[in-house]
């Protein structure tokens, strides 16, 4: 009798996150026809079929969508076993998932991974960038061991631990150095580039202009360095996190200013699951991203960059 394998089980849910199999046979490294034949074995073991296949994309069927559940249930619970395992040693080794939204990983991920590789040289670390919903999601699926966000997410089953809160900078044109700084009702008036939809730093921005949505139909980018360009370019003005500014306007013709008090902010921390047995460990963790951006914080007052203005 053909049995089921954890192989047979990681491979169903990389088809059913990514839809098609060419690309779930490229996440797991094997080729297509072999993945197909493990798929096969699989709804024969069930007596059932789990997808519905077309020329250019397969969809669980309802029997499918049911099984899916049960499996990420199964890999999770595997997972956590090693997760136990590694919670009983001494030291922080052995693999981690941490995931970091776009808006962060640029700037602060370098000084992070250089101070763990030099504090817990046998951690094996493994980094995803992609948006605050996507990260959340595979942080709750146990596909990530944790991630770097602006906080709160507000999801019940995660721990969320503060690391620290940065300010947001007005970037202008060059030629407007050392005009008044706008208010957030006078930005309101003006053609706010924003990042895309998607993104938690554009509804922040949003947010602190007290808008629902941009005022005027304007080209979203999806990186704070298409936005610092693109002000360059004389189309708008924006807002980029404090951290971003030495390595987003060094090569732009771009002025930047501090807003008045209260300067608009986020606060950027660490979720894990509640359940995860690496708690103790991802708390470390969060010690040494706090480190890291203090470090960034006193490179960036060292270097007392130009072209910036105090309202």
């Amino acid at each position: 009798m053909i049995q089921m394998t954890l192989r047979q089980l990681r491979y169903f849910d990389a088809l059913a996150r990514h839809g098609h199999f060419g690309r779930a046979a490229e996440s797991c490294s094997i080729s297509q026809p072999a993945l197909s034949m493990q798929i096969k074995e699989m709804e024969e073991v069930l007596g059932g079929v789990l997808l519905e296949r077309s020329a250019r994309q397969v969809t669980l069927t309802k029997f499918g969508e049911e099984i899916v559940q049960r499996v990420r249930e199964i890999l999770r619970s595997v997972d956590e076993l090693g997760d136990f395992a590694r919670a009983a040693r001494d030291r922080l080794a052995g693999r981690l998932r941490i995931g970091m939204i776009p808006t962060i990983a640029p700037y602060l991920l370098p000084k992070v991974i250089e101070n763990l590789a030099r504090m817990h040289p046998e951690l094996d670390i493994h980094v995803r960038e992609t948006l605050t919903p996507k990260l959340i999601k595979e942080v709750v699926e146990g596909r990530l061991d944790t991630a770097i966000v602006a906080l709160p997410v507000s999801e019940p089953s995660l721990t969320e631990v503060v690391c620290f809160s940065e300010n947001f900078l007005l970037v202008r044109p060059g030629e407007d150095e050392g005009t008044p700084v706008p208010s957030h009702e006078t930005l309101r008036e003006m053609r706010l580039l924003l990042l895309e939809e998607g993104h938690c730093f554009r509804d922040q921005a949003l947010s602190f202009c007290n808008m629902q949505s941009p005022p005027r139909e304007v080209l979203d980018a999806s990186s704070l360095s298409t936005l610092v360009q693109m002000v360059g370019a004389g189309i708008g003005v924006t807002l980029i996190p404090e951290m971003a500014v030495g390595v987003e306007t060094r090569s732009a013709s771009v002025s930047v200013a501090r807003f008045k008090n209260p300067q608009p902010s986020r606060t950027i921390g660490m979720v894990w699951r509640k359940t995860s047995p690496l708690a103790a460990q991802l708390q470390q963790i969060s010690e040494v991203v706090c480190l890291a951006a203090d470090a960034l914080r006193e490179a960036r007052k060292a270097k007392s960059p130009s072209r910036k203005s105090q309202a």
